[in-house]
């Protein structure tokens, strides 16, 4: 039994340095044990083991009260006892030790299956953040872009509109040629139909002249 124990003793606290510090793989391997240990029957035979080993742990206690108090009543204590004492003393303090050393691993394990489930969620949360800060990169260079465009477009519209202004001004400038050239057409043409009237009057006079002048040959 004595030796059982150091064995359990010795295995719960190789099991427990390798959960504290991390060996290689040796760390994950143990856990996954562990987590196999609490799956199914593990959970309840492990209740069982424990319950047995503390009533194996309180009769052990109990005979070491009853040796302390015979040897109280007598005055002494008998070799026989003495050797029941120590034996119940070792078991009783194996017992005590391989149970605390079980809890503390079922602790560590605890703690440390949520510390990996956390590392994994930040793990998870820094890549939706990086997601997110290239997803706003990109945005911002759309943006950048988009901008560059719509000033080229301001551009592009302000050099429409200054040709297109400069063009209604051109097209006044022609549209006032073209009045001053119709009024002079205008003016050529009163001047040339004055000058059609003063021709035929010319003329009219000088037929009266040559029918003034023959009749005087006459």
């Amino acid at each position: 039994m004595i030796q059982l124990l150091f064995l359990v003793l010795f295995a719960e606290g190789a099991v427990a340095l390798i959960l504290i510090w991390k060996i290689g793989p040796l760390r994950e391997l143990a856990m996954k044990g562990l987590d196999q240990l609490k799956i199914g029957k593990g959970p309840a035979t492990m209740k069982t083991l424990a319950c047995t080993m503390s009533v194996i742990f309180v009769s052990s206690i109990t005979s070491i009260l009853k040796i302390q108090n015979r040897g109280t009543k007598l005055g002494t204590v008998t070799p026989m006892d003495q050797v029941l004492w120590r034996t119940h003393l070792i078991e009783a303090s194996l017992i005590g030790y391989t149970l605390f050393l079980a809890l503390v691993i079922d602790r560590l394990h605890h703690y440390l299956r949520k510390l990996v489930n956390l590392r994994r969620t930040v793990h998870t949360s820094r890549e939706e953040v990086e997601n997110l800060k290239n997803e706003n990169q990109k945005f911002k260079n759309k943006d950048a872009t988009s901008s560059s465009k719509i000033k080229k477009l301001n551009e592009e519209v302000t050099k429409l509109k200054e040709k297109l202004q400069k063009v209604e001004s051109e097209s006044e400038e022609q549209g006032e040629r073209a009045r001053t050239a119709e009024a002079h057409v205008a003016s050529l043409q009163k001047q040339s139909e004055e000058l059609l009237l003063e021709y035929d009057r010319l003329l009219e006079d000088n037929q009266i002249l040559q029918a003034q002048a023959l009749s005087f040959k006459i």
